[in-house]
């Protein structure tokens, strides 16, 4: 069956981000299936070269959104474009992403008459605003035919939040894609002889709940009694700020790269003997893991929800307590002077992510999507719910064959003792 997907992204396309990513991957692993696919999402600029399924819904505005700032799309401006794109569009399925922000996703699910999927990517403890805004949400929320979390701490903050349940189906990787890269220029590249000399952080530097601070305080501590250990740092943000977290004497030992490409991305996670995530929280699926991982790094990751069940609850990474930098300084030194823990460590992580990879991830998406079309009445009113069996107002009923129903004889049913009245013509 090959189907006309449209995938809606909440989050601005310019911005790196853990569901921008998921969706990309998700539209080229449907593309490269035959399928014809379709994205809007915020963009400021011109949709990158090869992003040719890309539709601009126009600038994306910050706000403050599950502990951090999000760039979001919405207003009259906004609801106008995704009414144009549905309706020119014309979509065997709409696959929404985080519809509970106030965002594209949103307001297509109010828009939609066409059968509808939703990936629920947040996971938070706890949201005064979201539980406040679950009412107006349910308008929206009803019409969705089946709710996706992409880990157990998205499902659950689904469930406590904003209520239904939801099948479990995680982000993907594409594992080849991080397979082989170059280190970049400076950087030896990641060795299984002797001691390593270098750790590498991936994330958006001035957010706090992915933990930089923790692992500035743990390099503090290491590079004081390593003096051949550097640290490497990709990411958005402030790198001023954040290098004024390191020791002075230690700061040419640390290189800030800032916003990297995809590419150099890669190449970066190439670049170190150890990979660290030492985030504290906030996060619904270890992603950034994942993908250091399918790049073959040893992996060194903070006691989170999120991250246990990547790194196979320790036996594909090393975990440590949340936000303890010097549980971190030793877990760290430990796994650099471990040449064949690294290796086994590195041998393992590409076998765990191999679950990950989107060749499997995007089948289970794409089941859920011949369920809904097979078993949807194709297009439904605003503000309605599919129910199995329901006939569509709109569209003429199905003629249905009748079965003769037995009758009991009387003195009017026509039989062979009692045969039908003839009419007589005068």
């Amino acid at each position: 069956m090959i189907l006309k997907v449209g995938l809606v992204c909440p989050y601005t396309w310019d911005v790196p981000g853990g569901v921008q990513q998921h969706v990309r991957d998700l539209a080229e692993a449907l593309i490269a299936a035959g399928h014809q696919v379709c994205v809007i999402a915020p963009c400021d600029a011109e949709p990158p070269v090869g992003h040719e399924y890309l539709v601009s819904a126009g600038r994306a505005i910050p706000v403050h959104y599950n502990g951090s700032v999000a760039r979001l799309s919405f207003g009259f401006h906004s609801a106008n474009r995704v009414r144009r794109w549905l309706r020119e569009g014309d979509f065997d399925v709409l696959h929404l992403h985080e519809p509970a922000a106030p965002s594209l996703s949103l307001i297509a699910a109010w828009q939609a008459d066409i059968p509808t999927v939703a990936t629920f990517h947040m996971a938070i403890p706890r949201s005064r605003a979201l539980s406040v805004a679950s009412r107006t949400l349910q308008s929206a929320l009803e019409k969705i035919s089946v709710r996706i979390a992409v880990s157990e701490a998205a499902r659950t903050t689904l469930i406590e939040h904003l209520g239904g349940d939801a099948l479990l189906i995680p982000n993907g990787v594409a594992v080849s894609r991080y397979t082989y890269a170059c280190p970049l220029p400076g950087w030896p590249g990641r060795g299984f002889e002797g001691r390593g000399s270098s750790i590498g952080f991936l994330g958006r530097i001035d957010e706090p709940r992915k933990g930089l601070a923790v692992l500035l305080k743990a390099f503090n501590i290491l590079a004081a009694e390593r003096p051949d250990l550097r640290l490497l740092v990709a990411g958005p943000g402030d790198t001023a700020e954040a290098m004024a977290r390191v020791t002075p004497r230690l700061r040419d030992r640390v290189t800030m790269l800032g916003m990297v490409s995809e590419a150099d991305k890669i190449r970066a996670l190439h670049s170190v003997d150890v990979f660290c995530a030492p985030n504290l929280g906030g996060e619904s699926f270890g992603i950034v893991v994942a993908e250091a991982m399918a790049a073959g790094a040893p992996m060194l990751a903070s006691d989170i929800d999120a991250f246990r069940p990547v790194v196979r609850h320790g036996q594909a990474g090393v975990l440590f307590p949340v936000g303890d930098h010097q549980s971190l300084a030793l877990a760290a030194g430990s796994l650099l002077d471990d040449p064949e823990r690294r290796e086994r460590l590195s041998i393992g992580a590409r076998e765990a992510v191999r679950a990950y990879d989107w060749a499997h991830v995007a089948r289970e998406v794409l089941a859920v999507y011949e369920t809904v079309v097979v078993h949807s009445d194709r297009r439904w009113p605003a503000g309605a719910r599919y129910r199995p069996g329901q006939h569509h107002p709109g569209r003429p009923r199905t003629p249905r064959a009748r079965t003769p129903r037995a009758r009991t004889p009387t003195a009017r049913t026509p039989t062979a003792q009692n045969p039908p009245r003839v009419p007589t013509l005068t």
